[in-house]
């Protein structure tokens, strides 16, 4: 009960994030136009390097080693304490190399200045520590009110082009007071320790080993918007992110389960219960893609006018784009279920890390030339062939000891009860006029059938839908 309860605040926070920002961007978009968007993204994506190397991986690596030491407070501690003397050290490593950038690259040097903010919200980022511990209700309701704060801002201050700054400015110290306001929690579980006798550099060689595959991450999924600002312009990086902005959200929905299991995972590996990991896999995976194929073609038949809707007639060119990214949805929740909840806490970093960087080197041999020849389109292109990439080689590896066949045993059903319902949803798209109500309508049409299908295709998860109403029958009753 607690992991579905974890599972649904997880959702909650990974939407609270991406979610508030969308209910910004139809303003923002029309506010700032291609232009503004367009310069916060490039901005964006070259900050992000820097916050990279403050994280130095400790994203997973710390959330893995809490969930081991969870149980005694002193170690716990120990832990914490040592792994933030990595962050601040690595901040200061990272702080210098961006002064010698920005004295290089003499483009967008204020606006890069105020995204520099975001490298100290990273440093001061332990949401890592709430995770390992299972206790994902701090970080929704601290980071709520700080993020709907920051949207009340924007629209306060937020008025013309020119206030761009602004707006950079207003994200980036949203982030840092989001991730302050986790500390002082921190008091109910964490014990004195003796300074003297921590020996945080005793983490560098692991939490490096996992800044590896963040390195790769980074390279497949924020490289093409970096090359494709140089190149094509900042414009069309501004529809890149736009388009990503609303893929990312539903993507939010069906990855969160991967952070949820993760503790859970490490813990019963700790314990040596390896089919146990096994068992949450095929559960997880199951239920993952029940979720990933709807929403993926579903917003793949909304997309063409979901873009202009949504962003304006000047952001025509994202729904195009919308339509490529959709396979991705499917695409990381797989991955997502694989690499975070079964190889990385059985300790198959290698695997994980391997995985991420020949997606990387394909990324960097292919994202130039498709650029060029297709320009924000190639760009998008090279993204899904890369996630593809994850997928592929993390189901080889695999292959030898989880049950494929188990693993894809409903898979045809829920392609084939999407692909119903994408039919429809498109046709009607096309010849309806689009405004909130139809959308809404169209969501609603989309559902249904989806579920139509399923009851008449019945895969093995529906058995599980039933119990689960049955149970909660039964609690009201009693």
């Amino acid at each position: 009960m607690k992991l579905i309860k974890n599972y649904f605040y997880n959702v909650c926070y990974q939407m609270l994030v991406l979610i508030l920002p969308l209910i910004t961007a139809p303003y923002i978009s029309r506010t700032l136009g291609p232009k503004g968007v367009g310069q916060y993204s490039f901005t964006y994506s070259i900050i992000t390097w820097f916050t990279l190397i403050t994280s130095i991986g400790i994203a997973y690596y710390g959330d893995r080693q809490v969930a081991y030491v969870r149980d005694n407070k002193y170690q716990l501690s120990k832990t914490f304490y040592e792994l933030q003397i990595i962050k601040i050290t690595m901040t200061v490593i990272s702080m210098v190399i961006f002064i010698a950038f920005i004295n290089i690259y003499h483009r967008y040097t204020f606006l890069l200045c105020l995204q520099a903010i975001n490298i100290l919200a990273s440093t001061i980022d332990i949401s890592w520590l709430y995770m390992g511990l299972e206790n994902f209700k701090v970080t929704v309701m601290r980071n709520t009110l700080v993020k709907i704060a920051s949207v009340i801002l924007i629209f306060a201050f937020v008025h013309e082009e020119s206030d761009t700054w602004l707006y950079v400015f207003i994200l980036a110290i949203s982030s840092f007071l989001g991730n302050l306001t986790l500390w002082p929690e921190l008091r109910k579980f964490l014990v004195p320790v003796d300074f003297k006798k921590l020996k945080p550099y005793s983490h560098l060689r692991e939490s490096l080993v996992l800044f590896l595959p963040s390195i790769a991450t980074r390279i497949y999924l924020n490289l093409n918007k970096t090359i494709l600002g140089i190149i094509v312009g900042s414009t069309a990086a501004g529809f890149y992110q736009n388009s990503d902005n609303l893929i990312q959200m539903i993507i939010s929905v069906v990855t969160a389960t991967g952070t949820v299991v993760l503790p859970r995972a490490a813990n019963e590996y700790a314990r040596g219960n390896y089919d146990a990991i096994k068992h949450m896999l095929y559960k997880s995976f199951n239920f993952i893609s029940f979720l990933a194929f709807p929403m993926a073609f579903g917003v793949a038949g909304i997309a063409l006018k979901l873009s202009t809707f949504f962003y304006g007639s000047k952001f025509a060119p994202v729904g195009p784009v919308m339509i490529i990214e959709s396979i991705v949805i499917i695409l990381v929740a797989w991955s997502n279920a694989i690499g975070i909840q079964y190889l990385l806490p059985m300790k198959r970093t290698k695997d994980y890390t391997r995985s991420l960087v020949i997606s990387a080197i394909f990324s960097i041999i292919t994202n130039i030339p498709l650029i060029c020849f297709w320009g924000l389109h190639g760009a998008m292109i090279t993204t899904v062939l890369s996630e593809g990439i994850v997928t592929l080689y993390q189901l080889v590896v695999v292959r030898n000891e989880i049950n494929l066949k188990r693993l894809f045993k409903d898979i045809p059903k829920f392609l084939l009860a999407s692909l119903v319902m994408f039919m429809v949803v498109f046709f009607i798209n096309e010849h309806w006029q689009f405004n909130l109500y139809s959308m809404i309508l169209e969501v609603g049409i989309g559902v249904v059938i989806y579920m139509v299908m399923i009851v008449i295709l019945q895969p093995t998860i529906l058995e599980k839908i039933t119990i689960f109403i049955n149970l909660i029958k039964n609690k009201k009753i009693h």
